[in-house]
């Protein structure tokens, strides 16, 4: 039931990523247009596709959290028994859960800077801190997967029992 909250909440914030992701690639090529056709770029483009990507990043990384996605180097590790790669898959999920964490608690801190600055855009003028807002908001929602992930694995490696959706890259 957790797996299940788990999986919608990635699934929620990677579908919201991936509408802003959209949103800024037609705003790129509608500015490129703009420009090709000597109407001039969208205002302020550049500083909208800065945060949005900030964003998306943060939106898509509890979705490739939770299924394993992140990029493993498993040379070393392949003839290993599979009791020991879980242990090591569980150490190292331990380890990118307190870096996720790690990140999220400095935007925070990093926002709320930019909350009492009052710093803006140069061309657009809205305030940095909404970027970081949104970028926050997804780091939460990652750290919050990255935790369960970290406890999922360790519950793998103690109770031998399957919490974490099986697949590609998710580990034996």
């Amino acid at each position: 039931m957790l797996l299940t909250a788990m999986e919608r909440l990635a699934r929620l914030t990677a579908i919201l990523g991936g509408l802003v992701l959209t949103a800024l690639v037609i705003l790129t090529c509608i500015s490129v247009a703009g420009r090709t056709a000597g109407i001039g770029p969208v205002n302020g483009d550049f500083e909208l596709v800065e945060a949005g990507v900030a964003f998306a990043i943060f939106a898509f990384l509890p979705l490739c959290q939770l299924h394993g996605g992140h990029a493993t180097v498993d040379v070393f590790t392949s003839f290993l028994p599979a009791g020991l790669n879980r242990a090591l898959i569980a150490f190292w999920e331990v380890v990118l859960s307190a870096v996720i964490v790690l990140i999220t608690w400095r935007l925070f801190d990093g926002m709320m800077g930019k909350v009492g600055n009052g710093e803006t855009t140069f061309i657009l003028q809205f305030p940095i801190w909404w970027a970081y807002a949104a970028s926050f908001a997804a780091a939460v929602v990652s750290s919050i997967v990255a935790l369960y992930c970290a406890g999922a694995r360790l519950a793998e490696v103690l109770t031998g029992r399957v919490w974490m959706p099986r697949g590609e890259g998710a580990g034996p």
